[in-house]
């Protein structure tokens, strides 16, 4: 009886430890190749994924740790919330698009003129049809509704690194600058959300260089604020995805 009922425990436990494995957290490969288990600051952000059972499955697909991780150590934090900074809400703190010259055509609809590589055809005072080179995806798009409006750099990545403490017009300025704008598949767009080069990178492995170069660029000119440590991350991806 007692060698049955060990062996009963025994098969339980065993059960047991298979279920709990099983409604485990997965680990999540991003689109950009990086392996974020729960100790990852960026685990909960991360919505686009491939799902792994461990780490160590995770990085013998091919993906990586996040950079400055390696194991033993902790994931790298990202800037931590400031004290006396704001919740984040998109239209209260950088407004909508605007009108700055007056001639009925929003930022969106100026950027797709702009860009357009062909003809475009409006309707009222809107852009709906031209050509456009998706530098995400490396696609040719024809029609505008298949298209955002991408802030290269996140407005709310802008807003944790710095544009809390700007004016409402600094901000209004940057929500509509057009070095920051580009036009690019919609769904590319919105699998970004508000990702830095860190965790995100464009599909279109050709553009991921001159993507975190320019990233770099506009923080730069806009005197946004990093962490040395971030900073060296972003330093070292530059290297990795610019060296031929």
């Amino acid at each position: 009886m007692l060698k049955l009922f060990t062996l009963a425990a025994a098969v339980l436990i065993s059960i047991g430890s298979a279920a709990s494995a099983a409604t485990a957290p997965p680990v999540k490969l991003s689109k950009s190749g990086i392996c974020h288990s729960t100790s990852s600051a960026w685990y909960s952000r991360t919505k686009s994924f491939t799902s792994f059972d461990a780490i160590d499955a995770c990085i013998a697909s091919g993906g990586r740790y996040p950079k400055g991780y390696s194991p033993g150590t902790s994931a790298p934090q990202p800037p931590a919330h400031k004290v006396g900074q704001q919740d984040y809400d998109r239209d209260q703190h950088f407004g909508s698009w605007i009108d700055e010259d007056g001639d009925c055509f929003n930022t969106r609809h100026e950027i797709l003129r702009e860009l357009s590589t062909g003809p475009v055809t409006t309707q009222g005072c809107r852009v709906i049809h031209g050509r456009w080179n998706d530098p995400y995806t490396g696609n040719i798009y024809l029609e505008s509704r298949l298209l955002d409006i991408d802030h290269m750099v996140p407005l709310k990545w802008a807003w944790e690194h710095g544009a809390d403490k700007w004016s409402a017009e600094a901000r209004k300025s940057f929500a509509n600058d057009p070095r920051n704008l580009f036009a690019v598949e919609a769904g590319a767009n919105r699998s970004k959300g508000a990702s830095g080069p860190l965790d995100w990178l464009p599909p279109n492995r050709d553009y991921q260089c001159e993507y975190v170069l320019r990233f770099k660029r506009i923080a730069l000119t806009w005197k946004l604020e990093m962490s040395g440590s971030e900073r060296g991350a972003l330093d070292r991806l530059q290297e990795r995805l610019c060296t031929d």
